[in-house]
């Protein structure tokens, strides 16, 4: 086992699967689990060729630039997970494999994330969200309270790319979203509404209804979809 750790990191009872590297102020809260050939705190990009540049490619030198992440209690982070400097992370958190999580993140407490699943910067999720494997969330967006995303659902962020004009889209509390499905930049999901799998979002979702297709349309209420679904579950 290879363990890089920042003397300017502070750790309470954590647990190290194998070659682990936390760089700069990191925080890192009891019962944490950290899976071999994680990096905790990895540098932001300009910090990086500012580095190469000089020809000081290093850990031991990152960890004068990283200014460290802030993971709460009881997070199972597993192998080959990267999370940069500037991300603040609830209690409870639990990754699938090679997830990444970019800079000035923030994620609330009982979150789960799936393998392979990219957050891009400078987005907000909040308490239990359920993120399900290689989703794709880009900067500037915003996932609120108690969602569930499918695999390999993709968010935007920008409408005519590529443009200087980005805007995140807005999932607010409760919403579900399907597999496959794409949500065009700008839109909002609203309140407890549902996404069909492989559906297109080209404009907002009203509070309680289920969308489908490529536009998406509006075929149904979360009412109708949840009689459904209690129907579904039921059958043997």
């Amino acid at each position: 086992m290879v363990l890089h750790i920042s003397s300017k990191s502070i750790l309470g009872k954590v647990f190290f699967e194998g070659d682990v590297i936390v760089l700069g102020k990191s925080i890192i809260d009891d019962g944490c689990f950290i899976g071999n050939n994680c990096i905790i705190g990895f540098p932001v990009r300009r910090s990086l060729r500012d580095l190469i540049s000089r020809g000081c490619v290093d850990f031991s030198v990152y960890d004068d630039l990283s200014e460290g992440v802030l993971i709460g209690s009881n997070c199972l982070i597993r192998s080959d997970s990267i999370i940069y400097e500037r991300v603040r992370i609830g209690n409870d958190l639990e990754t699938g494999h090679r997830v990444l999580i970019r800079e000035n993140t923030v994620i609330g407490a009982n979150v789960r994330i799936g393998t392979n699943t990219v957050i891009d910067g400078s987005v907000r999720i909040g308490d239990n969200v359920n993120i399900q494997s290689s989703v794709y969330i880009p900067p500037r967006c915003i996932v609120e309270d108690d969602v569930f995303i499918g695999p390999r659902a993709c968010l935007t962020n920008d409408r005519y790319p590529p443009s200087r004009r980005l805007e995140g889209v807005v999932v607010k509390r409760g919403a579900v979203i399907g597999a496959n499905a794409t949500l065009i930049s700008g839109v909002t999901i609203g309140e407890g509404a549902v996404v069909g799998a492989g559906a297109v979002v080209v404009r907002d979702v009203p509070s309680g209804m289920v969308v489908v297709g490529v536009p998406a349309r509006i075929i149904c209420s979360r009412e109708e979809y949840d009689e459904k679904k209690l129907s579904w579950e039921q059958v043997e």
